[in-house]
């Protein structure tokens, strides 16, 4: 894989005029991109079915969290925007994943199409240890987001969105196979509300396939000077930078 292919590039922006200024600042450099809650919520499904119909990979990350029944409606209709990646919120619990897993693999099938890979949520990477604790979780993030990975792979997820912090443990835990999607990228000293982070350089080499970023990137002044500057860290970390 390419180092750009495992960038997805977060259009977290308000509106599908904004998205597309992304884009044509950025160019094709990016292997996928990002829809989110709030292009959805502003858009609809429109902007996805275009940046599908245009050949890119799209992860919907609409983080379903609720009864069975209901995210499985929801993952169907996923399936048939043709989207490459959709996640789930592991929390959810293993009946609401598998009822995802089935409804995925049902209309997929009933499409003659590809599955998109179903990726659970563990812990949001703006939550550290005292956030946990306030939500009644006592483990520690490594833990929970240890626990939920395993719920996961029991309920027959194609892999995790974890932070950079995570990576290494969850690599070492499920092996080579298990996919590791990563927010939460960020320079090294960078502060925001982003808890634990990484630069893209340390999570790929802890072990993530994919990392999503959208804020250094789209808010830098040159998206595509930053996008390539990413790209080359990656480059850098997986050996394949130019001598």
């Amino acid at each position: 894989m390419k180092a750009a292919d495992r960038v997805l590039l977060a259009l977290d922006v308000p509106d599908e005029i904004a998205a597309e200024a992304v884009l044509a600042r950025v160019g094709p450099g990016p292997g996928g991109v990002k829809v989110g809650k709030q292009l959805f919520v502003a858009a609809g499904p429109a902007p996805v079915r275009r940046l599908v119909a245009s050949g890119r990979r799209v992860f919907l990350d609409l983080k379903f969290h609720d009864i069975p029944n209901t995210v499985a409606g929801a993952t169907r209709e996923a399936v048939k925007l043709g989207v490459t990646f959709l996640d789930l919120h592991a929390s959810g619990g293993r009946e609401m994943m598998r009822a995802a897993l089935d409804a995925a693999s049902d209309e997929a099938a009933r499409r003659g199409a590809a599955r998109p890979k179903l990726l659970a949520v563990t812990v949001l990477t703006s939550l550290d240890g005292e956030a946990l604790r306030e939500t009644g979780v006592v483990s520690t993030p490594e833990a929970q987001v240890l626990r939920l990975t395993n719920l996961a792979r029991e309920a027959g997820m194609d892999g995790v969105v974890a932070s950079p912090r995570e990576i290494a443990a969850i690599r070492k835990e499920m092996g080579k196979e298990f996919l590791i999607v990563t927010p939460g990228i960020r320079a090294a000293g960078a502060r925001d509300d982003q808890k634990r982070t990484l630069t893209a350089r340390e999570a790929i080499r802890a072990g993530a396939d994919y990392l999503v970023v959208g804020r250094p990137v789209i808010a830098a002044a040159d998206p595509a000077a930053a996008l390539a500057a990413l790209v080359a860290e990656i480059e850098e970390a997986t050996g394949r930078g130019c001598a």
